[in-house]
């Protein structure tokens, strides 16, 4: 009884987590600030160096049962910086794998994206960008458990009892295409070594530009409806100091559906690189948080060194949802690699 009464409660968590992911039908990570190419197309070689690569990977609400798991992988760069003048081209590589639960029901993406970027003037330039690929949306019906493979006569789960559930579902595949643009501004004081400077970025996107039709049950078709993304961050040096503000916000909107996140980090430089020998390297460390309105607190740590940097958050569910949770949400981890870094000052951020 129960075991019976624990399953009741995991199957009850389960439909809790997947109603509340119904309000938004794409993934996410919540440090959003590390995933440029998921945000805008834009973003596409829109970053202070040659080559940058990211690795992100989230799992979410492990207590419930079998966690919500997300890794992604993006590299992007820019091409022809040197040979067209105030013009140049940026280029992107995007894949992504979500699983959740026993079902494993995830998706797979792969996104390829490329971005015209201007220089308006000294101190701003604007991109325009678009990325395209395809996705592929599956489930597993082996691992599930049903209620018709509890023997009646003993109350035990045994999944040679009976045949299990058969889910008439197949795996979903489309195209997928999207469009942004992104503009940033940089305000450097006239001392280099002075922190007193501020960075913007502020951007618009549009993903599922074609609405791509995705079948998951084999008699019900629908579309994947468009998103909206507008999102920024400020970069605010505080003069005759080592620190920097840095607020940020995102918001999605996908038809009845949105999302906002707000917040900042604050970052402190440990040390400058040595202007002679090189042997110092630049290093900083980022602490804040960010609140993702009527869902979760997250708070964030985050270390800088030379081209390298790792990122930590976790979610603290603070909706309905913490009933099942117990107010845990999901750990999440970022490492970003950026060659070269030609602009030390305010690190790799802008």
């Amino acid at each position: 009884m129960k075991r019976q009464l624990r399953h009741i409660l995991s199957l009850l968590a389960l439909i809790s987590a997947c109603t509340h992911g119904l309000k938004a039908q794409d993934i996410h990570f919540s440090q959003f600030y590390e995933t440029p190419l998921l945000m805008n197309p834009a973003n596409s070689g829109f970053f202070n160096g040659d080559i940058r690569a990211i690795v992100n990977y989230k799992d979410q609400w492990a207590n419930i049962g079998n966690p919500y798991t997300t890794g992604m992988f993006s590299v992007d760069g820019g091409i022809l910086k040197n040979k067209i003048n105030k013009v140049h081209i940026g280029a992107g590589l995007t894949v992504y794998a979500d699983k959740a639960g026993k079902s494993e029901f995830g998706t797979t993406q792969v996104l390829g994206a490329l971005s015209g970027i201007i220089q308006l003037n000294k101190k701003s330039l604007l991109a325009a960008g678009f990325n395209g690929g395809f996705a592929q949306k599956g489930i597993q019906n082996t691992e599930l458990e049903w209620g018709n493979q509890y023997n009646p006569s003993s109350g035990v789960y045994d999944p040679t009892y009976d045949d299990p559930e058969i889910l008439a579902t197949e795996n979903a595949s489309y195209a997928d295409f999207g469009a942004g643009l992104s503009w940033r501004f940089n305000s450097r004081p006239t001392n280099m070594t002075s922190n007193d400077r501020i960075s913007a970025n502020f951007g618009v996107a549009i993903f599922h530009l074609n609405q791509p039709k995705q079948s998951f049950y084999v008699d019900d078709i629908e579309n994947l409806y468009s998103k909206l993304v507008i999102h920024g961050k400020t970069y605010i040096g505080i003069k005759n100091t080592t620190l920097a503000i840095i607020p940020s916000f995102l918001m999605y909107k996908q038809k009845n559906q949105q999302e906002v996140v707000v917040g900042g980090l604050v970052r402190y430089a440990l040390s400058e690189e040595s202007k002679y020998t090189g042997f110092i390297k630049e290093s900083a460390i980022f602490l804040g948080g960010h609140y993702r309105l009527g869902d979760a607190f997250i708070p964030s740590m985050y270390f800088e060194m030379s081209s390298f940097s790792i990122g930590v958050s976790y979610d603290i569910t603070l909706s309905d949802l913490a009933v099942s949770t117990g107010a845990t949400g999901g750990i999440e981890v970022s490492l970003r690699f950026i060659n070269p870094i030609k602009n030390k000052s305010g690190g790799a951020m802008f």
